[in-house]
C-alpha cells in the first residue's frame, strides 16, 4: 500500500530558504516513510542518510541555463561528495530552437563527468511539444541517461501530466526510468502518474501523498 508508492520515491527539498534544520528534517521523514532517496541541493553535501537511503542532488538547477562546464563540475564535486544520483536540467531553449545535438552533448558532458553515479535528465515537458519531448528524450538516452524527468517543479509552464510521463515512457521504452515531478500532491495523481509509466516520483509532500491526504505544498 504506502510501501509501493514510498519506495519509488525521491523526498525533495530544493526550496532556497531551507535552512541545515530543514535538510536533516526530510532526511530523517524520508528514512522514516521508507522513501527511495532524498533529493537536496547540491551545497548541502556531504550529508549523513541512514543505511539504504539514497542521496540525489540537483545540477544546473532550476534554469538549466548553465554553461556544460560548469555543469559536468558540479556534477563531478556532487559525485566526490557522496551523491548517488544528479537530477540534471537541460537548456530548454537549446530544446525549444531544434538544437537537440546541444541538448545531448549537454547531458553527455555531465554523464562524462561522473559516469558511476545514476543520472536524470530533467527536461521540463510542460514547457515542450510533444516532437520536442521525443527528441530531447531519445538525445538523452543516446548521452547515457539513466532516466528522464517531467519536471523541475519550478517553471511556469506547469509540472508532471499523465500525457508527458506516458509519452515519455513509450519513446525510451524500458531502456530509461522516467521520473514525474513537479504539481503532485495527492496520492490519486502520484498513482495516476505510475499508471501512465513513472518508475520514480519527486515528491516534497510525500508523507501526505503515503497517507492518501492531500496537501497544498510543493517544492
Amino acid at each position: 500500500m504506502t510501501e509501493s508508492i514510498a519506495t519509488i520515491v525521491d523526498h525533495t527539498l530544493l526550496k532556497p530558504e531551507a535552512t541545515a534544520a530543514d535538510v536533516a528534517a526530510t532526511i530523517a521523514e524520508a528514512a522514516e516513510l521508507g522513501a527511495y532517496s532524498v533529493c537536496l541541493s547540491p551545497n548541502v553535501l556531504p550529508v549523513e542518510v541512514p543505511e539504504g537511503l539514497k542521496t540525489a542532488v540537483v545540477v544546473g538547477f532550476p534554469s538549466g541555463r548553465h554553461h556544460s562546464e560548469v555543469k559536468a563540475a558540479e556534477a563531478r564535486l556532487a559525485a566526490s561528495q557522496g551523491a548517488d544520483e544528479l537530477d540534471m536540467v537541460i537548456d530548454v531553449g537549446a530544446a525549444i530552437d531544434g538544437r537537440y545535438d546541444a541538448v545531448e552533448a549537454d547531458v553527455r558532458a555531465v554523464r562524462e563527468a561522473a559516469p558511476d553515479v545514476v543520472l536524470k535528465v530533467i527536461i521540463e515537458s510542460a514547457a515542450l511539444t510533444d516532437d520536442q519531448i521525443v527528441a530531447v528524450c531519445k538525445g538523452a538516452e543516446a548521452a547515457g541517461a539513466d532516466f528522464v524527468k517531467t519536471s523541475t517543479g519550478f517553471h511556469p509552464a506547469g509540472g508532471a501530466s499523465e500525457h508527458a510521463v506516458a509519452l515519455m515512457r513509450s519513446t525510451v521504452g524500458d531502456r530509461l526510468g522516467v521520473k514525474a515531478s513537479g504539481g503532485i500532491r495527492t496520492r490519486e495523481a502520484a498513482d495516476a502518474m505510475v499508471r501512465a509509466g513513472a518508475s520514480r516520483l519527486g515528491l516534497s509532500s510525500t508523507r501526505a501523498i503515503v497517507e492518501g491526504a492531500p496537501s497544498s505544498s510543493d517544492y
